[in-house]
């Protein structure tokens, strides 16, 4: 009679129903409290590694239970003996208690959510996710910034990552991708050269998850690939206003293959469906002071309060054949492909409607490898996808020191694992099985092999193009036009936000000591808009060039305009509500405008000198950049009034200050009544997004009334243009 295997669903199950191993000293495992039904998509899979420390005893890590307040002396006053373990232990754990942080995109934040696909997909790919129509699938996104480190602030200028999780029944799937749909570099040879360049200089490391330096833009201008990826970045989507107004993207071109090993290529949007929302660079610099984690905030509020955020997930749907078909190669991560030359085709949507419960357990601790694909899924001979396939694995092995990074809670496929890999640093599982090897027959084979006809296994695409060709180092010709679609994009703004580029180009190059460096980076914005590069030239001492036209043209694209549509609704936009704690009318009056906007999904925030009943926040802990709109109530005149004096309550003109920079920002802004002396101060006359109104008018009328501009966002007509 054979011994039988222990598998890991056995020990998966044991885990999921016995006391948790580092819980012998009382403590039972926790399972979080529902009122009802679980959330979609909450398969309760984590809650069997939650521990709960209520009412229970301390204990070391070994099980021991201890008192850990006090360190072991010599006497009271004598010294602290080496034979403490207590001491030893809690030291050695706190000294140990993080790991690297990410190479890049070390700064993040995430939450837990579902997948759920609008039909039955079969037909063009064998993703079990996709198979059904309504079926619903756990997911984990993690947001991020690229270049900082984790002490960095959230509103910097940066490409923003987007890495989704799908826990599958067929195991985890990871499409890590960015919000802005290309990427700096064709070949990952050159990912370490960018990450060094972009990275704060080593000499003195500064500055901080900032591109404003030397290196930076010496690599931009002299690898003209990053072009299209830098104008995405300087616009409004490398400072979006948060992670929920922007949309994601899988970058890369991938494949669907159904079960018959039919393939196509396709590329992946996810859609917010909060709508597209950014903010203006002065405002994201303030921002960064005052709130440095204001998009992990947001996040976790949006979330707490119930205001779960949605994104449509589309694929353009592509045949193998069409690889060169539009003057571009689908394998060129630098390249996108124009919504009117292949639709956006709605496959499904996700939504995001669980915080995590611990930071580090779940989002620091989160592995996202591009390898981690399902049966129906393949990749493509993108060169930059390819190397990503090595490098995200080697990371997280350096991370967490050793290959069992998959074992850890956040990782784990939500299926059972089976097969001959063994050991390493930080092994969690038993394996029982001691014929650890294939092919063998002491165990009947197993585990066995699975492909595409047995075992429901993952297969590559039969018809994946094989190549035939001499070894090269080189850049295939179809690579080589690194203009054409930066200027489809700069086409394709607003004059607005044209303005924004140019601006955010200034700013950037005016750090840049190299003039060398300057008139090289001038060129290259010369290759894809002669106005462009003359206008930016003007600012930062460089000669305007003359233009330099091959790539020149007049077609524009849809779907990339920031600004050009509203939000569809005014659910978790803050809307700041000034008043003076001197006139108990003008608390009632916000009382009743903040119940109006809570009525609407918004935030309303009554701000005053000091807090008291009715009042949720200060002027000295108050800044315009924190509010999406600002509404002064009747009854303030004596906070802007030139004659009143100084308060120590709050900084000097604290409350005009806010009003005047909410309207320099671009934000909706109003007043009721006697507060018009908040726009007579700050020279604001009426016009677009700038609301008067007498002090009777309704409360309700005014959230009505002020909701349309706050779903305009910013007003663009306020920001000057050259």
């Amino acid at each position: 009679m054979k011994h039988s295997i222990i598998t890991y669903t056995l020990l998966n199950a044991l885990l999921a129903h016995a006391a948790c191993p580092f819980m012998d000293g009382g403590a039972d495992l926790k399972k979080r409290d529902y009122e009802g039904d679980r959330l979609p998509g909450d398969d309760g899979f984590l809650d069997q590694f939650v521990v709960d420390d209520t009412d229970v005893y301390t204990t070391t890590d070994f099980g021991t239970p201890v008192s850990d307040r006090r360190s072991l002396k010599a006497g009271e006053r004598g010294p602290t003996l080496l034979e403490d373990f207590v001491l030893r232990t809690k030291i050695t754990r706190f000294d140990h208690e993080r790991v690297p942080e990410r190479a890049v995109h070390a700064r993040g934040a995430a939450a837990h959510g579902y997948f759920e696909s609008y039909a039955d997909w079969s037909n063009i790919t064998a993703a079990s996710f996709l198979g059904k129509e309504g079926k619903q699938t756990p997911v984990f996104l993690r947001f991020s910034t690229v270049a900082g480190s984790r002490g960095s602030a959230d509103t910097v200028r940066d490409v923003h990552g987007f890495a989704l999780r799908f826990y599958t029944d067929a195991g985890n799937y990871d499409i890590v991708g960015n919000n802005i749909p290309v990427f700096f570099l064709q070949d990952a040879m050159q990912f370490p050269d960018l990450i060094h360049a972009v990275k704060p200089q080593p000499n003195n490391e500064i500055p901080q998850a900032a591109t404003a330096h030397d290196t930076a833009w010496d690599f931009f201008s002299q690898n003209p690939s990053t072009m299209h990826t830098l104008m995405w970045a300087l616009s409004g989507h490398g400072i979006p206003r948060s992670f929920r107004h922007m949309d994601g993207f899988g970058i890369h071109t991938f494949r669907f293959v159904n079960d018959d090993g039919e393939s196509k290529l396709v590329k992946y949007h996810f859609k917010t469906k909060q709508g597209l929302a950014s903010l203006v660079w002065s405002e994201a610099l303030v921002l960064n002071g005052q709130n440095p984690d204001y998009h992990r905030e947001d996040l976790f509020k949006a979330i707490e309060s119930g205001n779960f955020p949605e994104w449509e997930v589309g694929v353009q749907i592509m045949d193998e054949s069409d690889a060169l078909r539009w003057g571009f190669d689908l394998l060129d991560p630098t390249k996108i492909v124009p919504v009117e030359l292949v639709p956006i085709t709605p496959i499904g949507k996700f939504v995001l409607n669980r915080n995590t419960m611990n930071y580090f357990a779940e989002t620091e601790q989160a592995m996202f490898c591009p390898g981690h694909v399902v049966r129906g899924i393949d990749f493509s001979d993108d060169p930059l996808l390819q190397g990503r396939l090595f490098s995200y694995v080697d990371t997280q092995i350096n991370r967490h020191g050793g290959p069992n990074f998959e074992q850890l809670p956040i990782n784990r496929p939500h299926v059972p694992v089976h097969n001959n890999n063994r050991d390493g640093a930080g092994q969690m599982m038993i394996p029982f099985n001691k014929i650890a090897y294939s092919v063998n027959s002491l165990n009947n084979g197993s585990p066995k092999e699975a492909n595409q006809t047995h075992g429901n296994g993952f297969f590559s695409a039969p018809a994946r193009r094989i190549v035939d060709a001499a070894y090269v180092r080189d850049i295939s010709p179809t690579f080589l036009d690194y203009w054409t679609q930066p200027r489809l994009l700069f086409n394709s703004l607003l004059p607005a936000e044209q303005q924004q580029v140019v601006n955010a180009a200034r700013f950037e190059l005016s750090k840049i000591s190299s003039v060398a460096v300057r008139e090289a980076s001038i060129a290259q914005f010369n290759k894809i808009s002669n106005d462009l590069a003359k206008r930016v030239a003007m600012a930062i001492g460089v000669a305007a060039p003359e233009p330099d036209s091959k790539y020149y043209h007049d077609n524009t694209t849809s779907g990339v305009s920031v600004f050009s549509e509203p939000l569809p609704t005014i659910a978790t936009l803050v809307v700041g509500i000034l008043v003076s704690t001197s006139s108990s009318s003008s608390i009632a009056q916000a009382e009743a405008i903040a119940a109006a906007f809570k009525e609407k999904g918004a935030n309303p925030v009554i701000i005053g000198e000091v807090i008291q009943e009715g009042i949720d926040q200060t002027y000295s802990a108050s800044d315009a950049v924190l509010f999406d709109g600002i509404i002064v109530v009747d009854g303030t005149q004596n906070l802007f009034a030139p004659s009143s004096k100084a308060s120590s309550l709050y900084p000097a003109q604290r409350p005009a200050s806010i009003v005047r920079d909410a309207f320099l920002y671009g934000k909706p802004v109003g007043v009721i009544g006697t507060a018009i002396e908040a726009f007579d101060v700050n020279s604001i006359e009426e016009q677009d997004g700038v609301y008067v109104r007498d002090a009777n008018t309704s409360a309700q009328d005014i959230a009505d009334e002020f909701e349309e501009g706050l779903k305009t966002f910013k007003f663009l007509g306020r920001f000057a243009m050259d």
